[in-house]
């Protein structure tokens, strides 16, 4: 879950809700789905702990259908855009410590396929291949090897962000930052505008704000069900699933609070909203550390990248390993290799990031080259939310359908806690879907992209659509 968002994306948010008690109120709504979503996919894991997590369990409270559409759209852009983008992050942070990695300091200069399109390969972009090449290496030798790797990671990554919490509240802190936040919690400074005469200075506006700011916090806080990836793999999944699902989001959801907090401490609004490069919690390190604070917070931020990369390439692989069981992938995925892991479906995973790294958009009017793969994460982050709010409602289905089925753990509050996600996923929907429809509606286009395909591989392979009775598929 902790990768570069916690560091960055603040101050996007604090530009777009204006307001410090409103910035908290973001990141305890995210906070509050994220664990609610936790709390409820539990009872999922528990029941089903197969090699695929939500494809497994939309599959089977749906249908093949809906299951195949989360795994296209998961396979090529969620999952894969994540890694792409989060080992560019690596890369650009290492920038920070050595300048000749950079995205414009080209090995081969963008070849232009069209007007807005082009491909390059930066020494960023070299960085990033290198790394995702090196993670998907290390994961096919076996399970062993990738937990260790992110055992190392995840205590490192999450140390790096204590020291960041406790600088923020105590060295960083200061009275200018403390009084200009706290003493008008609510008071909106100048924020942008969220539509046609609509800003967060009004409790209508405000709420708005906060469900746009969503696809920052919520991004910042995603990858918390990869665990359910896995679970064939995990010891005693009926218990230790849902506690990894609980602790563990809870654990982040706390530490991204007081991250803000030391944010709120450390810079007054009107400062978070205009730091360089949004790089906020880099501004906080350099009050304590003027000369050196940019590169600490840069070898943090790497640390805290690299094992997210780490945990995003073990986990995606194993769900294109359960849709190829069911025929609706590449067969070669379905095998394990010699270490016991998926390793035809790491290294596919693994070429389609890379893929995903080269292609750049360019706009014409600045001159200025982008990544392709930031604007499918924008596209698919609403599409994402969807198939969340189907998985937690299949909660509820299942529960109808199969009532007598083995359910080693419940959901805690059950229907209060997946009802609030519901009703709270669903208001961020809908605000995004009308408010921000450039990058909302396209992402539900790439979904349904995934129809046709879908009923190409069908009538390809021959196989008839199989009701909700079908044999779970061989676990590794």
């Amino acid at each position: 879950m902790i990768g570069s968002g916690i560091f960055i994306v603040p101050a996007e948010m604090s530009r777009q809700i204006g307001s410090s008690g409103g910035l908290l109120a973001a990141w305890l709504l995210t906070g509050g789905l994220t664990v609610s979503g936790a709390l409820t996919y539990g009872e999922l894991a528990a029941m089903m702990p197969q090699a695929g997590g939500m494809y497994i369990y939309l599959r089977e409270a749906y249908s093949p259908l809906l299951g195949f559409l989360y795994g296209w759209t998961f396979w090529t852009v969620i999952q894969t855009g994540s890694i792409a983008a989060v080992a560019i992050a690596f890369a650009r942070f290492a920038g920070v410590m050595w300048p000749s990695i950079s995205e414009s300091n080209y090995m081969i200069a963008p070849i232009h396929i069209s007007s807005h399109y082009a491909v390059s390969l930066s020494t960023a972009q070299a960085l990033a291949i290198c790394v995702i090449l090196l993670l998907t290496l290390t994961n096919s030798c076996g399970l062993k090897y990738g937990r260790t790797v992110q055992n190392i990671f995840t205590v490192a990554k999450t140390s790096a962000l204590l020291v960041l919490i406790v600088l923020g509240i105590t060295l960083a802190a200061n009275s200018r930052a403390i009084q200009a936040n706290f003493q008008h919690l609510w008071m909106a400074r100048p924020s942008v505008s969220l539509a046609a005469g609509l800003m967060a200075t009004t409790a209508g506006g405000l709420f708005v704000a906060i469900c746009i700011s969503q696809t920052g916090s919520l991004f910042s806080a995603d990858s918390w069900h990869d665990i359910t990836f896995v679970a064939a793999e995990v010891r005693n999944p009926h218990r230790n699933l849902p506690l990894s699902l609980f602790f563990g989001t809870s654990l982040v959801i706390v530490l991204y609070l007081l991250a803000n907090i030391a944010y709120l401490f450390s810079l007054p609004m009107y400062e978070m909203q205009h730091v360089a490069d949004d790089r906020i919690a880099t501004a906080v390190v350099r009050i304590v550390f003027p000369r050196i604070g940019a590169g600490i917070m840069a070898a943090a931020i790497m640390v805290s990248t690299f094992g997210t990369v780490n945990a995003l390439t073990l986990a995606g692989a194993r769900a294109s390993y359960a849709m190829a069981n069911d025929g609706l992938f590449f067969s070669i995925a379905q095998r394990l290799n010699s270490a016991g892991v998926p390793g035809w479906a790491l290294l596919i995973q693994g070429c389609w990031s890379i893929l995903l790294v080269l292609p750049r958009t360019y706009d014409p009017m600045t001159g200025r080259y982008g990544n392709l793969y930031s604007n499918l994460l924008d596209y698919v982050i609403s599409a994402a939310l969807v198939f969340y709010i189907f998985t937690i409602a299949g909660v509820f289905r299942l529960r109808k359908i199969r009532p007598h089925a083995a359910r080693p753990y419940r959901t805690w509050g059950y229907p209060v806690v997946p009802g609030f996600y519901l009703l709270g996923a669903s208001a961020v929907l809908l605000v995004l879907a009308y408010f921000r429809p450039m990058t909302t509606w396209p992402g539900f286009g790439i979904v349904l992209v995934g129809l046709p395909v879908y009923f190409l591989i069908r009538a390809r392979t021959g196989k008839m659509q199989h009701t909700g009775e079908k044999s779970t598929p061989e676990q590794p």
